[in-house]
């Protein structure tokens, strides 16, 4: 009874504790132990069964005789003494392995030098690293999936600057448009990856209207009681292949660019204020203009124009225009943007940098 209940408590500690014997093999884990390493984990028996290590067998390849965690553990037994090391540990969860670090400290539970305890002091931050992971696949899978939706061909380029980005471009076809949303929320990291997630599952896909759309969007928002330093921005378009025309807003967001096949550049400007609790009574509204067989059209994040270089200076709207008149297609558009960004800028965003580009 009082076992069960000392596991209970081990169970409820954030920090990873599991027991071993002199042979190596872990007689006990606690949860947080068992989470830090693989979804696999069965938390006792060979280190291998412990930490659901891929090796065929633990303890007989090349690879377990490197392994840190398998040393730092026989340097204990073979001293009978407390050993602390900080080793690399594998992290694997949703068919994705990523390596962080994990600082052992291994204490002698009895005299004999028969059991020892393991307290793995990094395995919470493990865990937050394990779940960075899982919330950078999930982003990723929200990410448009193909290369022509409506019969219109598009290329997008997402670069985040962070594990996890603020981000949010989106395609999808409704009613015979193609449509297009670009969306990039304020802040960094974590707290900018829920809210461009409350973007996608805020953004009426089934509204027609991007106005309408985007009031919706708004409303929703202003029921989180952002604070005064909280926004969205958004650039949203609808093309009619069938009437050849584009519908098309931006709140908050960099205009929308539109090369004239043969004419030059036209930036498509919409004024309006970003998704927000500053102006709780303003109603957006969306404006229409035709296009002709070979224009793109061009949807950016501010991460682009303001991306600065080793001198500080703006890869600006001016180095964006000069790229698009440049290229064949949006395919085209969006390789070349991402080779100028990166010699431009060394590779080292300060910002998210996405674009989405057209074949009109």
């Amino acid at each position: 009874m009082f076992a069960k209940q000392y596991k209970k408590i081990l169970d409820r500690m954030p920090a990873g504790v599991f027991v071993f014997d002199d042979r190596l093999r872990v007689r006990f884990s606690n949860a947080a132990f068992r989470r830090s390493f693989s979804d696999r984990a069965k938390g006792k028996g060979s280190l291998k069964e412990a930490l659901g290590c891929e090796e065929a067998s633990c303890g007989g390849s090349s690879a377990c005789a490197a392994c840190a965690f398998r040393n730092v553990m026989r340097a204990a037994v073979r001293d009978n003494a407390e050993k602390s090391e900080t080793v690399s540990a594998s992290v694997r969860r949703g068919g994705h392995t990523d390596n962080v670090a994990v600082r052992i400290r291994i204490l002698p539970a009895d005299e004999k030098g028969k059991l020892f305890l393991g307290l793995t002091e990094g395995s919470y931050r493990t865990e937050i690293e394990r779940e960075m992971i899982s919330a950078r696949q999930i982003q990723r899978r929200l990410l448009p999936a193909g290369k022509s939706m409506g019969g219109v061909s598009y290329s997008y380029l997402f670069v985040p600057s962070l594990e996890i980005g603020g981000d949010l471009p989106d395609v999808y076809e409704l009613n015979g448009r193609t449509y297009g949303i670009l969306a990039d929320v304020s802040g960094k990291g974590i707290s900018a990856g829920m809210l461009s997630a409350f973007v996608r599952a805020g953004f009426d896909r089934r509204e027609p209207s991007l106005a309408r759309a985007v009031d919706k969007l708004a409303e929703k928002f202003r029921e989180l009681n952002p604070d005064e330093r909280s926004y969205i921005t958004v650039a949203a378009v609808s093309i009619d292949e069938r009437e050849k025309k584009i519908r098309y807003l931006s709140a908050g967001h960099n205009a929308p660019i539109l090369l004239k096949s043969g004419q030059g550049i036209n930036e498509i400007e919409s004024p309006a204020p970003p998704v927000s609790g500053w102006m709780p009574d303003f109603r957006y509204a969306e404006r229409e203009m035709p296009f002709e067989k070979g224009d793109i059209l061009v949807l950016l994040t501010d991460g682009i124009t303001e991306c600065r270089n080793a001198a500080g200076d703006l890869f600006g709207i001016e180095r964006t225009e000069s790229v698009l008149l440049q290229s064949r297609s949006a395919e085209d558009f969006i390789g070349k943007l991402k080779n100028a960004l990166g010699v431009f800028a060394g590779g080292a965003f300060a910002d998210d940098v996405t674009a989405m580009a057209f074949d009109l």
